[in-house]
């Protein structure tokens, strides 16, 4: 039996031992190494498209689309375009009167990648980048302009920085602080450390012909951008984090849509793992790095949130133990340490004030709602499932 038990607690140290060190050289490597363009090939203005999905979406669609004409980029060189999919006749009519274009779509299952291929062989223009944001996301004035100006350099994926629309519960704000994580490890640090940045759904801006031809071939239900980034590395193009373009993103603020979103991410994250598993090892053996990490590693670590529960957990446990196993106690303590230290390194130290304390005590909740959703992954991806939005302004600007 003991056998047993030193094998299992062996075990769980070389899986906490690699995600502590995936996650610490990351944000170790995001914090001491700037990400440096390339030189401007071109400079001119470039002609965009704005696609904005909106499936259900009519108390927040209008806001949002009036914001998005507000770029201070030529006004005859991009194009807003929502994707409407169950949206009410009289919210049609009012996007209408706006200076964009509306694409009606309907499916009996809707995806939002149903949507776009909808809107991609209607549209009759063609335009040099596609721009893909959330019904919810609010671009800063200069996105436009940013996104422009990184495409001169000769980059064909480009994920900008999304940020917090909104900051009103404990959960909004911890919601927040999680993109915040996500931004600085799997975004800037794998930028700076030369490999392919996360994308995540939306902020996102593409080549268009190269976005038009991979999402005509797709059928994700959920998780596109997982799937869009490994196909985009299969064809050679690399994603780059654009820290200084910000688009404003609702956060999730009330518990019940936390673990509903939660459930979609972490499905997407292990139907993907095991689609191109095989397809990710092979690219090792062939010394492609990136692709092998995109596909493999960083998609085999639980939810950073059930890593860190668990760390307090088997922490707590061998503390309890710890006359009996000093050595095993050290190894832990070491291990939260470190992976407490990655989240430090990623977090601004503006950030940390009275709510992000009081915000703190809804960790439990949170850990809890998350290991819910591990129940219910077996249909997750077999639906859509939509996460509800409710704010119409950008309440918190700087964070």
């Amino acid at each position: 039996m003991s056998e047993i038990i030193t094998l299992l607690e062996y075990s769980l140290w070389i899986y906490f031992i690699f995600t502590t060190a995936y996650a610490l050289v990351f944000a170790i490597g995001g914090f001491i190494i700037p990400i440096k363009l390339k030189p401007a090939k071109i400079e001119k203005n470039h002609t965009i498209c704005v696609f904005i999905p909106a499936y259900k979406e009519d108390f927040v669609i209008l806001p949002v689309a009036a914001e998005a004409l507000k770029q201070n980029y030529p006004k005859d060189k991009f194009r807003i375009v929502i994707v409407a999919d169950s949206l009410k006749a009289e919210t049609l009519t009012n996007l209408r009167k706006l200076d964009i274009e509306v694409i009606e779509v309907s499916f009996e299952k809707s995806t939002k990648v149903k949507a776009l291929q909808v809107a991609l062989n209607q549209l009759n223009s063609s335009f040099d980048i596609a721009v893909i944001l959330d019904a919810d996301n609010v671009m800063e004035p200069d996105f436009l302009s940013k996104i422009n100006d990184t495409y001169s350099r000769g980059y064909k994926v480009i994920q900008a920085q999304r940020v917090a629309k909104n900051m009103n519960t404990s959960f909004a704000i911890l919601d927040s602080l999680s993109e915040k994580i996500n931004n600085h490890i799997y975004r800037k640090g794998h930028s700076a450390l030369g490999f392919s940045c996360s994308l995540i759904g939306s902020g996102m801006a593409f080549d268009y012909s190269i976005f038009k031809e991979t999402i005509l071939d797709m059928d994700s239900v959920g998780g596109f951008d997982r799937e869009m980034e490994v196909k985009l590395l299969i064809k050679g193009y690399k994603s780059i984090y654009l820290e200084k373009a910000i688009v404003y993103d609702e956060k999730i603020d009330k518990v019940e849509n936390f673990g509903k979103q939660r459930t979609r991410w972490i499905s997407s994250q292990f139907i993907y793992l095991k689609k191109y598993f095989y397809k990710g090892f092979a690219s090792l053996f062939k010394g492609d790095l990136v692709l092998f990490n995109s596909t493999v590693l960083r998609n085999i670590h639980l939810p950073r949130l059930i890593n860190l529960g668990l760390l307090f957990i088997l922490t707590a446990i061998h503390l309890v133990f710890y006359r009996y196993q000093p050595t095993f106690a050290n190894v832990w303590i070491t291990l939260l340490l470190a992976y407490l230290a990655s989240f430090v390194l990623s977090i601004h130290y503006t950030f940390y004030d009275r709510k992000f304390l009081l915000a703190l005590l809804s960790v439990p909740v949170a850990f809890l709602e998350m290991s819910k959703s591990f129940l219910k992954l077996r249909n997750a991806n077999k639906t859509f499932i939509h996460t509800p939005h409710s704010h119409t302004d950008v309440e918190t600007k700087k964070q």
